[in-house]
């Protein structure tokens, strides 16, 4: 059975922008309650010296007044290339990404991780680290629907 387009739901993070991880940015607040499983695909384009750290947070509502960082799991590209390396098991504090063009980074997050902040919101945290720009997006994959609903209904406000 091949993966669908209509299988998962697809939302822009964090628009396609030149300087996309400065300061601290952060995606769209996105609602698990219909999912059991979110990707946030960080795309680095043209970025020299540029890193951010990247957490993941549980969040109250999309506001959001209340957040709470959770573990996830990544894995990245080597720069150039579509080869990716393990999958590496992120703490509630995150990661640092490596500088330079070119790169994909997969955050991964389970519904369950939500279960302990009583949360059922989630967003990704990108705080750069080397001030540098990074032509950069995120675009956040939904899979797992709950309750059979449509993909089309959605998950931003």
């Amino acid at each position: 059975m091949s993966a669908k387009t209509q299988d998962a739901k697809y939302v822009q993070g964090i628009v396609p922008v030149a300087d996309a991880f400065s300061a601290t940015v952060a995606t769209d607040v996105i609602n698990m309650e219909g999912y059991q499983h979110c990707e946030f695909i960080r795309i680095a384009g043209v970025g020299v010296t540029g890193t951010s750290t990247v957490t993941v947070e549980a969040c109250d509502n999309v506001t959001p007044s209340n957040t709470s960082a959770i573990p996830f799991r990544y894995r990245e590209t080597a720069a150039g290339t579509d080869v990716f390396g393990p999958l590496t098991d992120a703490t509630s504090s995150g990661f640092l990404t490596t500088a330079g063009s070119n790169q994909i980074v997969v955050i991964e997050v389970d519904a369950e991780a939500l279960g302990p902040s009583g949360y059922q919101f989630i967003r990704a945290k990108f705080v750069e680290g080397t001030d540098s720009p990074v032509l950069g997006t995120v675009l956040v994959r939904l899979s797992g629907a709950r309750y059979g609903q449509s993909a089309d209904a959605t998950v931003i406000s």
